[in-house]
């Protein structure tokens, strides 16, 4: 066991970044959510049930639960699957109890996914091939040592479900037992379930009432596995087939955000757009996001300020969106932490990129897309509307950056470039005969990106845009989620998570509640699923074929099931059904703006930054005059504007008092910190 914990040691490699004080928020109160938590209470997890067990292989039952019984694999092409539950990974130990032969040998193979269950093959992480078998087992070969093993740190499995073990050598009898996986997600973390937000409603509509609180806890999930040890990245170049390995260095510390548990394990900034917000309401933990994004300035090109669009090792170059989404990332992680001392630190080589962005702007008053890499969207290049929709969103967030820094000239010139491209991008996208934007300036095509992030981002001019968006996207609809025009026969959960937000702004909470049921309802009950962690992507039919003709070879193995870019819904539903967000850097600021049109009649929500506690509990009543009943909780000395939900109106009373007749729906209400009480009837 000694060497054992020597070996983990060796992955919780991480900074403990001493120049920077993080003001960890109290954990979240403990109540009937709890239970759906899917954080293991343990650094070390055993499987729960037996998958599939061979007819030669005998006491398989003894596998489960650390108990302290062995199997037995009888003779050669003897196999049995182990179930760890849910989402796992890190390094298979075992004991070998006894060996009747020197040729006796075993192999290891994982898979997320029950339908790549083998004996002779894993899921495919290091790269995609159409056989499905590319990174093949890990072979554990004769002799076999008599007493404990441990997995190699090397071929660390990041992501996994279930364990297939098989006799490969003699036909002589392998006796196994004590089999476990030693966690190495969440390095920096005594225990994975203390979280620092939560989230509680009841579905009505769903046939799964708790449908939106698994949901929730199933993001957070999610972006948990894929927090890691610096130096357990994939490697690149790959490793060649039949082999994989994950010990690559991934940033300048750890622990670090990665895309996905089982693969990429790389800084992807464009992941991290929806990632982050997951990891803000749910665990407030930080690091790993500035330990990210450290990583990309410290990879900066200092002669023109491009950014990488993936971190080391694949450090792939050339993508203007994956750019921009490192500047947006930034003002995320200073708006949830309030870091200035990091702010200074990067400031110099943030300029340097908005700078470089900046430059790409033409004539045309628009961005000119050059950069072509991005979340695997066709036609992304030259005056293309998603392009210039993020590079909107940068000089918004880059203009509040610099007043925060002090910095008030700049921020008033990049809030006026910010002006002339919402004008320029009006002019040249918006189609006000179909009621959408157009993907580029020779087109009619309609993605969703582009459109979601118009509405999100607020580069619309007025609501009744966002009404005819949000309705042209319920257009691109099938059975199980949205089908984005610019990457045909794929739901992509990434580019929903910002559709499904739109939906909100836009005032269409039943729409939004559809998507949800539609796309996510499918992701988390299929048995294609891990039904724990969010997968990274689909085939229009529901299939694992992900990307089949974009990249991944038609291999449906390839595809990530846990990739935290899927997990929109997380901070959604805290930001927009619970209604509670911060809009000033730890909730100086902050706005309640429940959304109360969708499939519930009480939700509750809560999270902390180093300010203090942030909650919110409201209530439904509906009759003749629907009534809204809210409990506030927010730090003393901070201030919030609650807006009166759509579909209510009437008094507006505070801890009993009224301080507003007869308000409607949209009317904003200035709060101060504190417990309120709020009653609208």
């Amino acid at each position: 066991m000694l060497a054992l914990l020597l070996l983990i040691s060796t992955l919780l490699v991480f900074s403990h970044n001493l120049a920077w004080a993080q003001d960890s928020p109290s954990l979240a109160p403990s109540g009937p959510w709890d239970a759906f938590n899917y954080a293991p209470t343990s650094r070390t997890v055993y499987a729960t049930s037996i998958r599939h067990v061979e007819p030669s292989v005998s006491g398989s039952e003894n596998l489960l639960n650390g108990d302290n019984g062995g199997a037995t694999l009888s003779e050669n092409g003897a196999w049995v699957t182990l179930d760890f539950g849910k989402e796992v990974g890190g390094l298979i130990s075992m004991n070998f109890d006894s060996m009747n032969s020197s040729s006796s040998s075993i192999s290891l193979a994982f898979t997320e996914s029950p339908m790549f269950i083998s004996p002779i093959s894993s899921d495919d992480s290091s790269f995609p091939i159409a056989t499905m078998d590319y990174d093949g087992v890990l072979p554990v070969p004769a002799p076999l040592p008599v007493g404990l093993w441990t997995q190699p740190a090397f071929s660390l499995r990041g992501g996994f479900r279930f364990l297939t073990i098989a006799s490969t050598g003699d036909n002589t009898p392998v006796t196994i037992s004590n089999i476990s996986c030693a966690i190495s997600f969440m390095p920096h973390a005594d225990d994975m379930t203390a979280y620092t937000g939560y989230f509680y409603a009841k579905d009505s509509v769903f046939e799964d009432e708790d449908f939106l609180t698994k949901l929730w806890y199933a993001g957070a999930y999610t972006v948990q596995t894929n927090t890691v040890p610096v130096n357990t990245g994939r490697q690149v170049p790959f490793e060649p087939q039949g082999h994989w390995a994950n010990n690559a260095t991934l940033g300048v510390a750890g622990p670090i955000i990665v895309d996905g548990a089982k693969r990429d394990r790389a800084v992807w900034p464009g992941d991290m757009g929806i990632a982050v917000p997951t990891q803000f309401v749910s665990t407030f933990d930080l690091l790993p996001t500035r330990n990210a994004l450290s990583t990309m300035f410290a990879n900066i090109n200092p002669q023109t300020g491009a950014l990488p669009e993936s971190g080391p090792p694949l450090s792939q170059l050339g993508s203007d969106t994956y750019h921009c989404w490192t500047l947006i990332g930034s003002f995320n992680y200073y708006l949830y932490s309030g870091d200035n001392e990091w702010l200074s630190t990067i400031w110099q080589n943030y300029t340097l990129a908005v700078a470089f962005i900046e430059g790409k702007v033409d004539s045309s008053g628009l961005l000119n897309v050059t950069g072509l890499r991005d979340w695997a969207r066709q036609g992304g290049g030259g005056h293309n509307s998603e392009g210039n929709a993020i590079l909107y969103k940068v000089l918004t967030t880059a203009s509040a950056l610099a007043s925060y820094a002090n910095h008030t000239s700049l921020s008033l010139s990049y809030s006026a470039n910010a002006s002339a491209l919402k004008t320029a991008f009006n002019s040249a996208f918006w189609m006000p005969d179909v009621g959408m934007y157009r993907d580029n300036t020779s087109t009619t095509l309609t993605p969703q990106d582009a459109n979601s992030f118009a509405v999100l981002f607020n580069v619309t001019l007025n609501d009744t845009q966002m009404e005819k968006i949000s309705e042209g996207l319920e257009k691109n609809w099938v059975e199980f989620g949205a089908v984005p025009p610019e990457l045909p026969d794929t739901i992509s959960p990434f580019i929903s998570g910002f559709e499904l937000q739109a939906h909100f702004v836009a005032g269409n909470d039943s729409r939004a509640f559809d998507l949800l049921h539609r796309e996510w309802g499918y992701i988390l009950y299929t048995n294609l699923s891990v039904q724990s962690t969010l997968v990274e992507g689909l085939t229009a039919n529901g299939s694992l074929y992900y990307r089949y003709y974009q990249g991944y070879n038609d291999d449906a193995a390839y595809t990530s099931h846990s990739h935290g870019w899927s997990s929109g819904p997380t901070s959604a539903l805290t930001f927009y059904v619970a209604g509670l967000t911060i809009t000033a850097p730890q909730g100086r600021e902050w706005s309640l703006a429940p959304h109360v049109g969708g499939s519930t009649t009480n939700t509750q929500a809560g999270f902390g930054t180093a300010l203090g506690w942030f909650g919110v509990d409201w209530e439904r009543v509906i009759g003749e005059q629907t009534a809204l009943n809210i409990n506030v909780t927010t730090p003393e000395g901070t201030s919030g504007a609650f807006t009166i939900p759509k579909g209510v109106n009437g008094t507006v009373k505070v801890n009993g008092t009224a301080i507003v007749e007869d308000a409607q729906e949209g009317q904003i209400v200035e709060l101060k910190g504190g417990i309120l009480q709020i009653a609208i009837s």
